[in-house]
């Protein structure tokens, strides 16, 4: 048992794959275990599941900045990113950078028989890449390393060469105070750093390009009065943003409400800071370069079987060995990683 930023966790010592799924808070489990019981009684009704849609969408908006209109809700980053992938006009050029998550680069390579196409370049080239292109989609923070772009820049050169961004914040938002509210597109799944169940994901779009994309996955919970549009045609979707709801995951959306509803009265600021200075603590004990996020990624892929052994709940990704550090992380944690890694001198850390 962890108590950390106000909320119990049972998450067990050196737990250090948040990048990969997050634990959740106590109460967000027990949210869970509730209505699980109550539907193996046959005590629920659907129509009690589309509050804590809204209250997840709220809770979304709210963590990366944007009016909660502009949200859509979603079970996966990759469905939502495909459905702005599908709109872009045909023959746009996408910059993406090496290495980048396929959930989203893959949705926009397979437009590739419309002309759109994808150019791949290494990180610290995608700021002077942009004017060469139409779309920027890029994960705020990398999934395999922990790599960080910082917004403002991207907007910069965003903004004067008139190119569209798609923010995945999936590895950002949760630790990362955000404002997102300039860039076209933010996706977000839920099941890392926001702490719920995997099946829920949101995707935040600005009005003027609210019309580019077909909601092809269109369905009776994106139509304008969703317990009443079940039969039929005429098509009748709602307007904005909810035209581009899935029919939801209820279970995932009640954790999610739950999780994010809390996350948006924590201090995310202390919450950043708490999380670098584990992952700095720990680069420091090792003398591998600071982190620029929770995500610490280390030349010791050889080095996981022996930390599994050790109680160390981590992952390998792009050949490297990842660390990730949430708020319910202590020093603890550290202590366990570096006695574990100390013990194998084999491996080189860097």
């Amino acid at each position: 048992m962890r108590e950390a930023f106000g909320a119990s966790f049972g998450v067990d010592p050196g737990y250090l794959n948040t990048a990969g799924i997050g634990v959740p808070p106590d109460f967000v489990a027990d949210s869970l275990h509730e209505v699980i019981t109550r539907w193996s009684e046959g005590r629920i009704a659907a129509t009690e599941f589309d509050e804590p849609v809204a209250r997840a969408k709220e809770g979304f908006a709210d963590l990366v900045g944007v009016p909660s209109d502009r949200v859509s809700a979603g079970s996966s980053v990759s469905q939502l990113v495909g459905t702005v992938a599908a709109g872009v006009p045909a023959g746009s050029s996408v910059l993406v950078v090496e290495r980048e998550f396929t959930s989203v680069t893959f949705p926009f390579a397979v437009q590739r028989d419309r002309g759109v196409r994808v150019t791949e370049v290494p990180p610290n080239r995608l700021l002077e890449a942009v004017p060469e292109h139409d779309v920027v989609a890029v994960s705020l923070v990398q999934s395999a390393d922990g790599r960080v772009f910082r917004p403002e820049e991207l907007r910069a050169a965003a903004e004067q060469h008139g190119v569209r961004v798609l923010l995945d914040v999936s590895q950002a938002a949760g630790w990362m105070p955000l404002e997102l509210e300039w860039a076209e597109w933010i996706v977000g799944c839920g099941y890392k750093w926001l702490m719920t169940p995997r099946g829920a994901a949101w995707l935040a779009t600005r009005p003027e390009v609210l019309d580019l994309p077909r909601a092809h996955g269109a369905n009776w919970y994106a139509g304008q009065d969703p317990r009443n549009n079940l039969y039929g045609l005429p098509l009748r979707l709602a307007d904005g943003a909810g035209a581009f709801d899935a029919s939801p995951d209820w279970f995932a959306q009640v954790g999610a409400a739950a999780a994010l509803g809390w996350l948006t009265t924590v201090d995310l600021a202390s919450v950043r800071e708490h999380c670098l200075e584990l992952a700095g603590a720990l680069c420091a004990e090792l003398e591998a370069p600071p982190p620029e996020s929770p995500i610490v990624s280390l030349d010791a892929a050889d080095a996981v079987a022996e930390l599994r052994a050790a109680g160390v709940r981590c992952t390998a990704r792009d050949g490297r060995l990842r660390l990730a550090f949430h708020l319910y992380n202590t020093e603890a944690d550290v202590r366990l990683v570096s006695d574990a890694l100390r013990r194998n001198p084999s491996a080189p850390l860097r």
